[in-house]
């Protein structure tokens, strides 16, 4: 670009340049105005009974993970799962090329200005006519070629092809790559609160088969210590074959359950990890008793429309969906003219001495106007392919938002079911351990057969694993409901969000969404 103070004319081009594509840049585009659908939903959960903390006004989204869980070795296998699992890295890596995506979709709407320069040396040939021209050497070697080549010195700044975005098309293509990035970020959220809840999950299950270990042992020693005295029994002739064949039996079924019961463990363990992504390491907190993983005994469920901005997943699919209208935006603009510009600012000479002065001074203008005449069908294509792509992304963004009513609708049913289950085993289990109390004290006292006992036992024991499920089951459902209905994607509780507030927070690329064509 020439220094030279009277160079007034390519200051004028630059800023009429400007002035004309800031005017340009200030109209709307073509893409459809957007209507969130109205996918059926029933206005309150089926056979929803609230049986929740009165006193918790917050909704199940609002309440941070790490007030959620109150067992500090499941805390620290959440924070290790946050930092070290391989899918939330693959999260991120979307999320990073999606936003790299729409950086260089955005680039578009400017020029892209690039600096030039350089000497070119040409030898012409004799009826190039420029024998004339200054520092060329007359005389002529053989073959008719001048001796000295042709000398040109050029330098400046300018830009090629730039697209004037007349109706939207460029911006319609850059609001599409906002919504795909805003749809990565929602997707991330809903990875986050799934290996939250995976995390949680096989910890349960991993404390549940712990205590179904320690019953198995315990079991087992108490067998074992009756089958010692049934034995010695046996050799003074106190006791038959059959009651020491059935004392035998009781104690190789309840080493069969410690075994099984210690595979369950380490393949808890071993789960446990590949959640985390990393072992787990040997200074962990000491883990809490099972059912103490969390405070709360239960969550309020709000509304099922309140899953239309409390669930990442039906976010991202709002994002896609948005995306899908913003890509018709462009298909329609493809029906009308482009118009383009290259332009440069700068210096050229024949000779390096005088490539700075004023005289040396030169710009370039080159409007180019394309218009569509015969596409053979490609534009009408490609305008009817978004529009069927926008139309399964409404499909997509009903049935993502029935499936999480269903899954909240189960969960929350299967609540009622677990919470009257875990009375009837808890009641089970003080039955079953005063039966067996009472057919042991029949058989020591010589008044029943050693069958009754065992059967007794068989039944306790049966008691005390079903009610290790069942305790199992239901804070497994209770974690169930806190990611369904939204809860793990903030790591602490902050006050109840305004409605629409988790979409309209995604940026205004959404409201841009909304602008009519013209």
């Amino acid at each position: 670009m020439s220094s030279h103070p009277s160079s007034h004319t390519p200051r004028r081009f630059r800023a009429v340049s400007v002035a004309l594509a800031a005017g340009l840049l200030s109209g709307c585009t073509m893409i459809p105005k957007y209507t969130r659908p109205a996918p059926p939903l029933a206005t309150t959960w089926p056979g929803y009974q609230a049986t929740g903390n009165p006193r918790l006004a917050q909704a199940a989204s609002d309440i941070g993970w790490e007030d959620f869980f109150t067992d500090p070795r499941l805390k620290a296998l959440i924070t290790i799962a946050l930092r070290q699992n391989r899918d939330l890295r693959i999260s991120a890596a979307n999320i990073a090329q999606a936003q790299g995506q729409y950086d260089v979709q955005h680039a578009g709407l400017f020029p892209t200005i690039s600096a030039t320069g350089g000497p070119m040396y040409q030898a012409p040939s004799d009826a190039a006519g420029l024998s004339f021209a200054p520092g060329l050497d007359t005389n002529k070697s053989s073959g008719g070629m001048a001796r000295n080549p042709f000398r040109y010195y050029s330098g400046g700044i300018g830009f090629s092809s730039y697209e004037i975005d007349l109706f939207g098309r460029i911006r319609s293509l850059t609001q599409e790559s906002a919504q795909k990035a805003l749809a990565q970020e929602a997707s991330q959220r809903s990875m986050l609160i799934s290996i939250i809840s995976q995390v949680a999950t096989a910890y349960v299950t991993w404390l549940g088969d712990r205590d179904t270990l320690a019953v198995a042992e315990t079991t087992l020693a108490n067998q074992q210590d009756t089958l010692n005295l049934t034995r010695a029994k046996f050799e003074h002739g106190e006791e038959n074959l059959l009651t020491v064949r059935q004392a035998e039996t009781q104690v190789q079924q309840s080493a069969g359950l410690r075994a099984d019961s210690r595979r369950k463990v380490e393949q808890d363990e071993n789960l446990i990890a590949l959640l985390i992504g990393a072992p787990i390491p040997a200074d962990l907190p000491p883990p809490h008793a099972l059912g103490e993983q969390t405070i709360l005994a239960d969550l309020p469920a709000g509304l099922p429309s309140d899953l239309l901005e409390r669930r990442p997943d039906i976010v991202a699919a709002e994002h896609n969906l948005l995306a899908a209208q913003a890509n018709i935006g462009a298909a329609r603009a493809a029906f009308f003219p482009r118009l383009t510009l290259t332009a440069s600012d700068g210096v050229s000479s024949l000779q390096f001495h005088k490539l700075f002065t004023a005289a040396a001074t030169t710009w370039g203008l080159n409007p180019s106007l394309q218009i569509p005449l015969w596409t053979w069908g490609m534009n009408s294509g490609n305008l009817k392919a978004s529009k069927a792509a926008r139309d399964g992304q409404i499909a997509t963004y009903e049935k993502t938002v029935q499936s999480a009513f269903r899954e909240v609708a189960d969960a929350l049913a299967a609540r009622e079911a677990y919470l009257d289950e875990k009375k009837q085993a808890d009641a089970l289990v003080v039955s079953s351990a005063d039966a067996f109390r009472l057919a042991k004290m029949r058989f020591n006292a010589g008044s029943d057969s050693y069958l009754t006992t065992l059967e007794s036992q068989r039944s306790y024991l049966q008691a005390q694993q079903s009610q290790i499920a069942v305790a199992v089951s239901k804070y497994q459902n209770l974690i169930t409901i806190y990611r369904a209905l939204g809860g793990g994607w903030k790591q602490h509780t902050q006050p109840p969000a305004q409605p629409s507030s988790v979409v309209r927070a995604a940026g205004t690329a959404t409201n841009s969404a909304t602008t009519h064509a013209g």
